[in-house]
């Protein structure tokens, strides 16, 4: 009860501490997601099926998600080239800019993990991978 009740009160600290870096950026934690998402894709787009499946949303928010970054100018819908069913969501130039400014306040915090050492944040990492691997969360 101690460990679960911890993990549940370090996730709200660590909510807390990001959403404050990021909100001066206009970004909830969803939306600085898909950005970094669609960052790190080849050609800085992919399908919103795919990023659902890697954001491991439903496709409703992935869509709600999209919707809201589009009418910021951060991403914008294209067709596939191949196939017409599916529609790729594309960061823009000002998508990429401020992703790296937020990603720079939240580096800046240390996502909220401070007073704990880097080996230790992978350690952490580390054991609450196992618990994540236990649920089937891989």
């Amino acid at each position: 009860m101690a460990a679960v009740t911890s993990v549940m009160r370090v996730q709200q600290i660590l909510q807390s501490a990001v959403d404050n870096a990021l909100r001066p950026h206009n970004l909830t934690f969803a939306r600085y997601e898909a950005l970094v998402l669609l960052s790190f894709s080849k050609r800085g787009s992919l399908p919103m099926r795919v990023m659902g499946d890697r954001l491991q949303l439903h496709p409703t928010s992935v869509t709600n998600i999209v919707d809201r970054l589009e009418q910021d100018g951060l991403v914008r819908r294209v067709p596939h080239p191949t196939d017409r069913r599916t529609t790729l969501v594309e960061i823009t130039d000002e998508g990429r800019n401020l992703m790296e400014k937020a990603t720079d306040a939240v580096n800046q915090i240390d996502f909220g993990l401070g007073g704990i050492t880097e080996r230790q944040t992978q350690q952490l990492t580390e054991l609450l991978g196992k618990v994540r691997h236990a649920a089937g969360d891989f």
